[in-house]
């Protein structure tokens, strides 16, 4: 029962967002739209560097596989990590095969939508992450798939892991509540 009242209290402050109108002048077929709990986010697809991963992003949120799925991982100063539309909590992926990498020389700054991965550099399936500021380590080491065009600020209030936890996993995350991809938008 509080899980349901959750549920309506976080589409409550999410139904402003769903109104909201995308910027213009975007590729609403490679342009997708996260409306959280916290707000509306908006990531151009950066299908010209990775094109089978903005693909596979833009299949599973058309699956509805990531309505309703946690940002599990949010490190302050770092970034935030969503996308587990399988066990909800990181250690999950889809029911597609896992992708060849796509590395590219674009750099990871603020902003900056990235594949997450295990240790094979092929292994990212439906996991990605946003970063909150400039991760150079992260360069050619991991597929750059987007770019957040509108919501950074958004992505600012997501709840964050405490300073002190290694894995940044947070308790009680706020949630991706539906992800489209612009064009699908009626």
């Amino acid at each position: 029962m509080i899980r349901i009242l959750g549920l309506v209290a976080a589409l409550m402050f999410a139904i402003p967002a769903f109104a909201q109108p995308l910027p213009a002048n975007l590729d609403k077929q490679n342009t997708i739209v996260i409306d959280s709990t916290k707000g509306r986010i908006v990531i151009k697809l950066r299908t010209d560097i990775a094109p089978q991963h903005a693909e596979r992003i833009k299949q599973l949120a058309r699956d509805g596989f990531y309505n309703n799925v946690p940002f599990h991982r949010v490190m302050d100063g770092f970034m935030a990590q969503t996308g587990d539309g399988q066990n909800f909590n990181g250690t999950g992926g889809s029911k597609y095969p896992n992708l060849k990498a796509e590395f590219s020389n674009v750099p990871f700054k603020r902003g900056v939508v990235g594949m997450a991965r295990a240790a094979s550099p092929d292994s990212a399936n439906s996991q990605f992450f946003i970063c909150f500021a400039d991760a150079s380590f992260l360069n050619g080491k991991y597929t750059v798939v987007g770019d957040v065009v509108s919501g950074m600020d958004v992505v600012d209030k997501l709840k964050k892991a405490p300073a002190n936890s290694a894995s940044g996993t947070v308790t009680d995350p706020d949630k991706m509540l539906k992800v489209q991809v612009a064009s699908d938008i009626k």
